[in-house]
């Protein structure tokens, strides 16, 4: 039970990253490979905000989301902009923004070579604090059950809830999936499509922002950290289906329960390693993924 309970949380956290990346990608067909630094981005402004602003893990989750949506909405306008149709200078440029931030957050935004130093940022490992309510354990079917990793799950669930009723119940929404579908026709029917994809970019930016805030929860804040998250993302999205959000939802369930699982047995190394064999199962029987949204 407690395994299955990890599996849980490692699921939810592959799903607000996936879902973010899956946005982006269903409706700009753009690779972004800076994705990860946003997770980065959300967990260092928990960092800096319980360090400074006496802020705890609630009060951090919208402000990483603003913080991270405001990190993609420039990242689209200075630079994805520009590279529209052009997927592997995308993928390069994204690749060399990813590069940058990482380099920025090791020598404290650039003021480590001035010798300023700011307590929470650089190559040190941080620790965020968890409220003392989270740091609990519930007694389930006879196994301990961490509240916060219930917390982790309770949050996912909330966002895919949230994403659902913007994509399907909203103007912008439907303004989205109009995009995603047929671009230039929904332009020619008065559709801003660079609108869309700039607040596009920004939401998935900010679901990945969210991501950073809970993981730093559990994990060691570090510079490099979103690295993993965004390949693992990747094969969620690809595993569930492009731009479909059950299908997303489905993946990372389904491959957070298969870590958790041969990690226990085995390791963590076994535990990845199980992983990609699974995606790649996948892919040879449903080439589309688990899900494929039909389009007319």
């Amino acid at each position: 039970m407690e395994t299955f309970v990890i599996g849980l949380s490692i699921a939810s956290i592959l799903f607000m990253v996936a879902l973010g990346l899956a946005i982006i990608y269903g409706t700009m067909s753009v690779i972004n490979l800076a994705h990860g630094e946003m997770v980065m981005i959300g967990a260092y402004t928990t960092v800096l905000a319980t360090k400074h602003l006496g802020f705890n893990i609630y009060l951090c989750l919208p402000l990483a989301f603003v913080v991270t949506a405001t990190f993609g909405l420039i990242i689209e306008r200075t630079v994805v902009r520009r590279l529209y149709g052009r997927l592997l200078d995308t993928l390069l440029a994204t690749w060399g923004i990813a590069l940058i931030l990482q380099q920025l957050i090791r020598i404290h935004f650039g003021l480590g070579l001035f010798g300023i130093e700011i307590e929470g940022l650089g190559s040190d490992l941080q620790n965020v604090p968890v409220p003392a309510e989270l740091q609990q354990a519930i007694r389930l079917f006879g196994a301990n059950i961490p509240v916060y990793r219930a917390f982790v799950f309770a949050a996912a669930l909330a966002l895919g809830a949230v994403t659902w009723l913007l994509m399907f119940r909203t103007r912008f929404g439907s303004q989205l999936r109009a995009v995603s579908v047929a671009r230039n026709t929904a332009a020619a029917c008065g559709i801003n499509d660079k609108r869309v994809n700039m607040l596009a970019f920004a939401y998935g930016s900010g679901l990945a922002g969210i991501a950073g805030v809970l993981v730093s929860g559990f994990k060691t804040v570090s510079p490099d950290m979103g690295t993993p998250y965004v390949v693992d993302a990747f094969l969620v999205v690809v595993a569930g289906g492009v731009g479909h959000l059950l299908g997303t939802f489905a993946s990372a369930g389904i491959l957070g329960e298969v870590q958790s699982f041969v990690a226990t047995w085995a390791n963590d190394v076994y535990g990845r390693t199980v992983l990609f064999a699974v995606v790649i199962f996948i892919l040879l029987f449903k080439p589309q993924g688990l899900f494929v949204t039909k389009s007319r």
